[in-house]
């Protein structure tokens, strides 16, 4: 058996554990490229090996299984260099390993498909492809050249890389501020959206490291400023003046990135449970308030009513005595075994005998013997 717990050591693991924030956005782990695989490229160096195939047939020459060997085998080299080594440098290396390897061991008749096979590997990677939603920071020797795309666009070789692929299409990134006070010091967990676009891709790639972060980072500071700076009940209530704070807030800053932000939603807003039965304690008082008094605005609306028809009735005789007639209909009509009838009601009934009552007793007598 394991020894008892301390009072406080499963607090203590509890504290030691570090946060998950589900909502932090995952950076991007990807190495950078100066040009990316795609099937033009693809195409391209296929058929400049088939080129190099066409011009040592024209020569009179036979080709020969070595021959055969590098014509087949260039393309997948540029495949595989694309894909492995998607920079110049590397694409420059496996040329002169290339050369190295076949120009000095093999003949010199081979040298044509080599030359070709290799210029293959330098020419493929310049054909790049973006797509309609997507621009290409072009640098050339290192500084900024162009923005290029959507379509097929160009690189010089060793001289030209893409240093970036801006997408601009409207984004939609989740962010938290978790166990923030509030004005009023009450600790809440708030979860939001944010909306936003690039709209000019050369400053969101030249003047910030990782604009994507940028915006997230930004994001949940505002959010955090927005919540010390405002009580819990406008959390609550007023969610859009919380968004509208935020939207301004964050736009400020990424408006010099080439950024816009274009909406912030608050999508959680969790408060400690203590609170969460206090606050429904007082919904449900103040929902009971309100019906106590929509029940007493009736009552005055009924007793003015009331008061009207009193008016009406008390100057109106023949309209009070349809009034009672009425009454002893709905009594009758309900079918209702007993029915009390106040004495005034039954001797005006009895003078005039309107349900000829006298004229059935007078009857009655006259059959009795």
């Amino acid at each position: 058996m394991g020894l008892p717990k301390q009072p406080g050591e499963s607090a203590r693991k509890t504290e030691e554990r570090p946060a998950k924030n589900p909502f932090r956005e995952k950076r991007d782990g990807k190495k950078r490229r100066d040009f990316t695989l795609n099937a033009v490229a693809i195409a391209v160096g296929t058929l400049g090996v088939l080129f190099a195939a066409a011009v040592v047939c024209l020569r009179g020459q036979i080709p020969t299984l070595i021959d055969t060997a590098i014509f087949l085998g260039a393309p997948g080299m540029v495949i595989l260099s694309m894909i492995c080594f998607p920079k110049w440098r590397e694409a420059v290396k496996i040329a002169m390993l290339v050369n190295g390897i076949f120009g000095l061991v093999l003949l010199p008749q081979h040298i044509v498909a080599i030359l070709f096979a290799s210029l293959a590997v330098l020419i493929a990677p310049s054909i790049q492809i973006a797509g309609e939603w997507e621009r290409a920071i072009v640098l050339r020797f290192g500084r900024f050249h162009r923005v290029r795309g959507p379509g097929i666009f160009a690189l010089i070789p060793l001289a030209d890389q893409v240093a970036k692929l801006v997408d601009l299409r409207i984004r939609v990134t989740d962010f938290a501020a978790q166990a923030t006070l509030t004005l009023d010091s009450v600790t809440v967990d708030v979860d939001a959206l944010c909306f936003w676009l690039v709209w000019d891709p050369e400053k969101a790639v030249l003047e910030v490291q990782d604009y994507e972060e940028a915006v997230i980072l930004s994001s949940k500071t505002a959010l955090r400023n927005a919540i010390s700076g405002h009580n819990l009940t406008t959390f609550l209530e007023r969610g859009d003046i919380i968004e509208k704070q935020i939207q301004s807030e964050v736009d400020k800053k990424t408006t010099e990135w080439g950024i816009t932000i274009q909406h912030i939603e608050l999508t959680d807003i969790q408060i400690p449970d203590a609170l969460q039965n206090s606050l429904s304690r007082l919904a449900q008082a103040e929902r009971e308030k309100n019906s106590r008094i929509l029940l007493a605005e009736a009552e005055i609306e009924i007793a003015k009513k009331l008061e009207e028809a009193i008016a009406i009735y008390g100057d109106n005789e023949p309209a009070l005595k349809l009034k009672i007639l009425s009454i002893l209909n709905e009594g009758l009509t309900a079918g209702n075994a007993m029915m009390l009838v106040p004495n005034s009601i039954a001797e005006e009934l009895k003078t005039k005998d309107m349900f000829g009552l006298e004229a059935l007793a007078e009857l009655r007598k006259k059959k009795e013997p």
